[in-house]
């Protein structure tokens, strides 16, 4: 089983930045993804980014330029989210995958103008 931790998140204006933390622990494979998700009311869960173990990210196209992720050890993940748009808004999850799927509770981001 893998347990996993969120912190960060919050209110901010438009225009403002935002970071987001995930630890993961228990049975860690060091070859895994960790990223996030997230999920606005009404509409499904998208990918807002993610990266293997050894760094390499990906991103939705929506947030290119303006969200970083970077996964400091093979058991965290941190989003750095810049440039803040009201349509980031949503609860954001964060998410680890090695052939075995896991999500966090989940941490709201709001946007306001």
């Amino acid at each position: 089983q893998v347990q996993l931790e969120e912190s960060g998140g919050g209110s901010v204006q438009a225009g403002g930045f935002l970071r987001l933390e995930c630890l993961a622990s228990g049975t860690i494979d060091v070859v895994n993804h960790m990223g996030w998700f997230r999920q606005a009311p009404g509409k499904q869960r998208d990918l807002v980014a993610s990266a293997s173990s050894d760094g390499t990210p990906n991103y939705a196209s929506s947030v290119k330029g303006r969200f970083t992720i970077s996964r400091p050890t093979v058991n965290t993940a941190v989003l750095q989210m810049n440039f803040l748009k009201l349509e980031d808004t949503a609860v954001y999850y964060c998410h680890y995958y090695d052939n075995r799927d896991y999500w966090g509770q989940g941490t709201q981001v709001t946007v306001s103008s």
